[in-house]
């Protein structure tokens, strides 16, 4: 039997150095809201009834991730893909609010953007229409 709710809530956690830093940062680049920030989780999502949402959990080990993997390096395990509509203008607002264009790019229609805390992330435009 697939697990059920009542809400049918789906959430994503990515670890961080400060939970809430990085939080701010996502919230600046989705234009999400913050529902929950404190120093160890902070969580944003597009609505309250979204279904879906965003959280961030302070990891006082946490280890930046190397982009792209190196053997005996800590590695990405996941990355967030994100769906814009102008591909430089979205890789320009994700600089200007704090993300790092990644040195390898694997793809000519995918941009790798790195978060302050190094997990990669994805921005591309869906040509399939």
């Amino acid at each position: 039997m697939p697990l059920r709710t009542t809400k049918h809530w789906f959430g994503v956690v990515l670890d961080a150095p400060h939970a809430s830093e990085l939080a701010h940062f996502y919230q600046r680049l989705l234009g999400w809201t913050l529902y929950k920030d404190n120093p160890a989780w902070a969580t944003l999502a597009p609505s309250e009834t979204a279904g879906y949402n965003l959280s961030f959990q302070t990891e006082p080990n946490y280890v930046r991730p190397i982009w792209p993997s190196e053997p005996g390096k800590p590695i990405m395990m996941l990355h967030l893909d994100l769906e814009v509509d102008d591909l430089e203008a979205a890789v320009a607002h994700a600089v200007e609010v704090g993300a790092e264009l990644a040195e390898f790019q694997p793809q000519e229609d995918v941009r790798v953007l790195l978060d302050p805390a190094g997990h990669p992330f994805c921005l591309y435009v869906d040509d399939s229409d």
